[in-house]
């Protein structure tokens, strides 16, 4: 009975504590390893708890001669965009835990796995609709390159030149280049057998950066997207998570446990997004 004692002490008073413990690490690393963890806009202001948030986009500002401050007694006023986000996505992933499988294969054996499961189920959903978000809000780009390599960095160029009231330009540092797994391994390819790249190891996963520019691999990039190039914080995507009140459910030997989160997606800068879809 020692696992069926293990379940109750972690689903009394104090066992929601020990799911934060084993969820805590799930869900930071979530955020840290992710693709749209990596570029998604972190600069936000105002409570998430009253369903929004808000980013501001600040305008260049602009020289004038000197003494024009002066001369009109005052300076030019910060000019901002403010982006409202809202949280309107709200979702839960609730399970049991029959004491069968407890008595199978221990109390911390199945909510590990399962919290990883979790972990996992929401990685591929903020992924999915970061992406999604980037199609629909982004610009669709018409390439004139036919090489992959010149059409990457056709992609790049498109990020990097762009010039208006929020932006002189991009630097490479701040581009990040996202790929289907078709369009990464045609990239991968040309990485590995092009003569001047014959010092690239073909036997590592990923080349990480081309022509200085980041480039990722996902399988999440909506139907027909190819490739998708965009500046850091382009996309906002703030989620907030909640634990489950675990416990016994009635006249049932199952316990239940697991997590709610919410989270809204919006284009900050859908000026330095552009995407590029299969024909």
């Amino acid at each position: 009975m020692a696992r069926i004692d293990s379940l109750s002490i972690l689903m009394d008073p104090s066992g929601k504590d020990k799911l934060a413990e084993k969820y805590g690490p799930v869900i930071e690393n979530l955020q840290k390893s992710t693709i749209s963890g990596i570029l998604k806009n972190r600069d936000l202001s105002g409570d998430p708890t009253t369903g929004t948030v808000e980013a501001k986009r600040f305008a260049n500002a602009a020289s004038k001669a000197y003494g024009t401050a002066r001369a009109a007694a005052k300076a030019d006023q910060v000019k901002a965009k403010p982006v409202s986000v809202a949280i309107d996505q709200d979702k839960e992933l609730l399970e049991e835990i029959e004491e069968k499988d407890v008595k199978l294969y221990g109390v911390d054996n199945v909510i590990n796995r399962r919290i990883t499961s979790h972990g996992k189920s929401m990685e591929r959903e903020l992924e999915r609709a970061f992406f999604q978000c980037a199609k629909d809000e982004g610009t669709s780009a018409t390439l004139t390159a036919t090489a992959i390599n010149e059409k990457v960095e056709e992609l790049i160029q498109k990020i990097e030149t762009t010039k208006n009231a929020y932006v002189d330009g991009v630097d490479r540092d701040m581009i990040a280049v996202i790929l289907d797994t078709a369009t990464y391994g045609a990239m991968r390819n040309f990485m590995d057998t092009t003569a001047h790249n014959a010092n690239v190891d073909t036997a590592g996963r990923e080349f990480s950066t081309f022509h200085g520019v980041r480039v990722y691999s996902s399988v999440y990039l909506p139907d027909g997207v190819q490739m998708i190039a965009m500046a850091d914080g382009a996309v906002a995507q703030p989620v907030m998570t909640g634990m489950a009140d675990p416990g016994k459910i009635q006249l049932s030997e199952a316990y239940a446990f697991g997590i709610f989160y919410h989270y809204g997606t919006k284009a900050v800068m859908p000026d330095l997004i552009q995407c590029v879809s299969g024909e």
